[in-house]
């Protein structure tokens, strides 16, 4: 007789479930027997990570897929309305979907309209989705991951201020929601994490002809977003561990908070994952010995 997966019988809702670490998570989820329900806006990747996930679990009545825009309600309605029908409960949101989006401005020169847009996918959206699926997390006592990032963090990263401030206020509301929601039984926690390679840095809007001068042999990541990791991983100002995640190492961290039989007694807390980099300042950065 086999095992029993961890997540089995669980239902789960992973928004920005269409690459990065919202597909490394829902993967592991469907590995691991539960249910899922991955959204996305971009319609061609959601089938892409359909594909990857029926490919390993071969379980099509497992799998819902919606196709959504978080920053209108009824997007959000939708992926509520559907995940209750396919499987009839939530028992865990992970809330990834997030976007350090740019128009080009950076600093304090940062448009009014940057900020709304950034605090709506990166905070509101996060807001509302609770709010949408609290009653139904509730009835199964459920558990909420919120992905946040280091940039939420004290240390400050003056390029782009809306983006750390709509993550400093996402780790604020965790804790906040945590300490309501675990008198019904529902544990809220996050995980901040730091450079992961993903498709962070095409997402931010930088020139094409500034991406087109990088080149790499990795086909499954963006040029520009191997060769930066790299820089990141070799530069001890940076990552002091030396590496830079990827998505999956993340996704582990998701699991470990959704778990209870794991991690009963973590509420409110955000677990940072950065490989060491907010340890690091600008004094430490340098051996001093080698400048005496």
């Amino acid at each position: 007789m086999a095992p029993t997966k961890r997540f089995s019988g669980k239902s789960v809702i992973i928004t920005g479930s269409s690459n990065g670490i919202g597909r490394a998570t829902a993967v592991l989820f469907a590995k691991q027997g539960a249910q899922v329900t991955i959204t996305g806006r971009d319609e061609e990747r959601l089938e892409a990570a359909k594909k990857q996930i029926l490919k390993l679990t071969s379980k099509p009545n497992d799998l819902n897929v919606v196709v959504a825009n978080l920053t209108d309600s009824k997007g959000l309605d939708d992926i509520v309305n559907s995940t209750l029908t396919k499987f009839g409960k939530i028992d865990i949101l992970i809330n990834n979907a997030g976007a350090n989006i740019s128009d080009g401005t950076l600093n304090t020169d940062q448009s009014i309209e940057l900020y709304q847009k950034t605090f709506q996918i990166n905070f509101q959206a996060v807001v509302e989705m609770i709010k949408k699926t609290k009653e139904h997390l509730i009835k199964t006592k459920g558990e909420i991951v919120n992905v946040s990032s280091i940039a939420g963090n004290e240390q400050a990263f003056s390029a782009t201020p809306y983006y750390c401030a709509a993550k400093s206020a996402l780790n604020q509301y965790t804790r906040c929601i945590a300490l309501d929601l675990i008198q019904y039984g529902v544990r809220v926690n996050s995980v901040s994490p730091g450079v992961v390679v993903t498709g962070f840095l095409g997402a931010m809007g930088l020139p094409d002809e500034f991406r087109d001068k990088v080149t790499t042999s990795d086909d499954s990541l963006e040029p520009l977003n191997f060769q930066m990791a790299n820089f990141m991983a070799s530069n001890k100002a940076c990552i002091p561990a030396g590496f830079c995640a990827k998505p999956n190492d993340i996704a582990e961290i998701i699991l470990f908070l959704s778990d209870r039989k794991k991690s009963q007694y973590i509420v409110g807390q955000s677990i940072v994952a950065d490989g060491g980099t907010s340890l690091v300042t600008g004094m430490t950065a340098f051996d001093m010995h080698e400048m005496i």
